[in-house]
This record gives C-alpha cells, sequence and structure tokens, in this order.
C-alpha cells in the first residue's frame, strides 16, 4: 500500500518535473537535452555484450565511481559499463573521464519507466553510488533478481531523519538492495538504523581517485603566469558563499590572487557580476591565464578541481560557510593543498573531522575569518608545508576502498 501510494504521488509529480526541467534549462540549456532518457526512452542496442549498470547522480558520484570503473573495466573486460546520471553536470563530467563508458539519464522512478529501463539493458549487476534510494527501482531489481548494492553509501544525520519520515518505504527500499558498502561506521549505523541488514564499511571511494598528471601540468602552467603572487582558493562554492567572500576579500584587500571556483556551471556569470558589484577586477579561466595584477581569477570550467587545487597556497572547501554541509575536501588532502573549513561539515563529518584532528585543514567561523586566517597561511611558509605534508598522509593512509568494495561484488558477477 505505501508503495502504490508512493507510485502514485510520482505519476502525479510527472508535470512539475518536466516544469521543472524547463525552469533549470533557463539558467543550464543541458537539462533540455536528452529529455526522452528520463521516460526510458533509449535509442536501439548496438552491444550485445553483458552489461554493468553504475547510477552516479551527478559530479560527485561520478568522481567517486572512476575508480571503481577502472577496476571493473580490468577485471571485467567482457562487459560493457553503462553510466546513469540525473544531472547535466553529472553527465558532462563523466564525458570528460569516463568517455568510453555508455552515458544515460536514469528515468524517473515511476514502475513502467524503471520496468521498461531494465528490459532495455538487462544488466547483471547495478551499483547506486552513495545514497540514491528509489523505491520503485529497487523493487524493480528485486522482483527481476537483479543484484543492486548502494556503493560508497553515506547518510548525515540530517539525511537520516530525513529517510525516517518515511520509515515503511525506506525500510522496504533497504531490505531489497542485495547489499549496502557504506563509506564509515557511522554512516553504516545510521543505515541499519533505517532498516538496511547486509551492510559493510568499505571506506570512501574518493580517496583512491588520481588527479590525471595532465591537470598538474595545467596547474603548473598557471602558476607559471602569476609569478611569485599567492593564490586563496574557494572550491566548489555554493549560492551566497561568494557574496560573503568577495566583501570580505575587498575589505580586507590581501595580496594575493583569489581563485572562486563555483560548484554549478549554471551560475558563473552571477559570479562575475558578484565580483564586479565589489569593485574587484575579474578574469574568466575560459577567457585569459590568471595575472599577478588581478585580483579574482573565476574558474569557468569543468573536471579541472584537482588542477585549481593544485595551483593554489590554501583552500577553502566550499558549502561549509552556510549551511550546505561542505563539499569534498579529499581532492584538496590528495595533492596537498592547506585546507580552510567553515563551521557546516555533515556531508564529510568523518574526514573533516579527521582532517582537523591532524592538521590538515583549519577551522573558520565565517567569510571573515576565512581571510584573515587564509592570509596569515600565505604569510607562514613553514605551516604551509606542515599541513601538506599532512594532508596527503591522511590521504594515503585511507586508501583502498575500491579493493574492498571490488571484492564484495565480484561475489555476485563471479
Amino acid at each position: 500500500m505505501v508503495r502504490s501510494l508512493y507510485s502514485l504521488l510520482t505519476l502525479l509529480m510527472l508535470p512539475w518535473a518536466v516544469v521543472h526541467l524547463w525552469l533549470r534549462s533557463r539558467r543550464q540549456p543541458e537539462y533540455l537535452q536528452h529529455i526522452g532518457e528520463r521516460f526510458a526512452r533509449y535509442p536501439v542496442l548496438q552491444d550485445t555484450r553483458p552489461l554493468i549498470w553504475i547510477h552516479a547522480v551527478s559530479v560527485g558520484e561520478t568522481r567517486a565511481a572512476e575508480t571503481l570503473i577502472a577496476a571493473l573495466k580490468q577485471r571485467y573486460p567482457a562487459h560493457r559499463i553503462l553510466l546513469t546520471h540525473m544531472t547535466p553536470t553529472g553527465r558532462a563530467t563523466a564525458s570528460k573521464i569516463l568517455d568510453d563508458c555508455e552515458r544515460r539519464y536514469l528515468p524517473y522512478d515511476t514502475p513502467w519507466a524503471v520496468r521498461r529501463f531494465l528490459r532495455h539493458y538487462r544488466p547483471q549487476l547495478g551499483l547506486i553510488m552513495e545514497t540514491e534510494l528509489w523505491p520503485n527501482l529497487i523493487g524493480a531489481c528485486a522482483r527481476q533478481n537483479i543484484p543492486l548494492w548502494l556503493v560508497n553509501a553515506r547518510l548525515s544525520e540530517r539525511s537520516a531523519r530525513g529517510y525516517a519520515r518515511f520509515g515503511r518505504l525506506t525500510r522496504t527500499a533497504l531490505n531489497e538492495l542485495r547489499g549496502v558498502i557504506a563509506q564509515t561506521e557511522a554512516d553504516a549505523q545510521r543505515l541499519r538504523a533505517l532498516g538496511a541488514k547486509e551492510v559493510q564499511v568499505c571506506g570512501n571511494l574518493k580517496f583512491d581517485v588520481q588527479a590525471p598528471p595532465a591537470l598538474n601540468v595545467l596547474a603548473q602552467h598557471w602558476r607559471s603566469s602569476i609569478g611569485a603572487c599567492p593564490v586563496a582558493l574557494c572550491a566548489s562554492t555554493r549560492e551566497g558563499e561568494e557574496a560573503l567572500i568577495l566583501e570580505a576579500w575587498r575589505k580586507a584587500h590581501p595580496n594575493a590572487l583569489l581563485a572562486i571556483v563555483p560548484r554549478h556551471p549554471q551560475r558563473f556569470d552571477e559570479v562575475e557580476n558578484l565580483t564586479a558589484r565589489e569593485g574587484l577586477s575579474c578574469q574568466r579561466r575560459s577567457e585569459s591565464q590568471p595575472t599577478a595584477d588581478v585580483q579574482v581569477w573565476l574558474g569557468d570550467s569543468m573536471g579541472e578541481m584537482a588542477a585549481y587545487y593544485d595551483f593554489a597556497d590554501v583552500a577553502l572547501i566550499g558549502g561549509s560557510l552556510l549551511d550546505y554541509g561542505s563539499q569534498n575536501l579529499i581532492e584538496a588532502c590528495a595533492v596537498g593543498t592547506p585546507i580552510l573549513l567553515g563551521p557546516s561539515t555533515f556531508n564529510f563529518s568523518e574526514a573533516a573531522a579527521n582532517a582537523l584532528a591532524c592538521g590538515a585543514a583549519i577551522a573558520v567561523n565565517d567569510a571573515d575569518d576565512f581571510v584573515v586566517k587564509a592570509v596569515a597561511l600565505l604569510n607562514d611558509e613553514a605551516r604551509r608545508a606542515a599541513m601538506s605534508a599532512a594532508g596527503r598522509e591522511f590521504a594515503q593512509a585511507h586508501r583502498g576502498a575500491t579493493e574492498r568494495t571490488m571484492q564484495l561484488i565480484e561475489t555476485v558477477l563471479k
């Protein structure tokens, strides 16, 4: 009965879903592309090899899947890989780093759409990255005996409270999964409390992601264009944060380059306008190399975050100044960039706590505190070196999640 009500609600929401795509397309036109896929309309298959399906909703999940996909390709070369997404940015990221996988949108979670999706692709194995619980999709896989795993699963206390409001529906969906592979024991405990039974802890796949050497070369090229000018990076910033950062930066007027890389590409123009309103000079990555005489360099590119971190002397992790729960800080640790973290870190609570504890990160209270502490770090080479070493050691110590995950899912493929 609960799932029937959920299915009815999903059907009633379809008109709004179409309106939502249109509204999003006003800022990001790609939302109007491939709409048929969202209703399980796909091209005729030309490749009949057995298929492994991985769902990565957006950019972060796609990046996390990179090492797992590489391992699957190496051990199962006779299989093809389907990668599904929900956002254009996730799909665009996959086209850059995983261009030999088939990329599609996952259909909306209506009974008929998920049946058509599974009938069309017939996956031997499904892997859902992090925490995407679609009850009809999970139920259809269980009925068709398609093993479906929740992989690299994370669940904050806030998200757990949200899922708990739909306790019976959530519990049924979790029970119908073949298994859950959680990032941390805290994630595993929250998932078990919601009803998941087969839960293993394998660590975070993002620790295993290695930056392509070409991005290191790119960072060195950027660095050579600004000489000895210090660089403070604000990485993956979210709406509302840039205005606070730019105002604080203007008031302090540091003798450094401020690089800002917004999380969502549809906001690039907005952030450039915010910079102009503060009276700060701005260059865009897409238009020119950074120069020492500019105040703000806007990173309006996709798939180059590792280069931005390598380019920077210090980095604020976006999504942590306001109540967004922080973006991924692991990539910064891996390249040895000293980290500044705002007060909101619930999406990466354990990694954030460990980075702060080992000295790879410093906590900041707000945008003004960020500028004060960033400038202090830029003037303290010895402390930056110590934080860089701590970050690299922290990232190295937590690698290995890909191999542990593969050992579990191989039992299904065998």
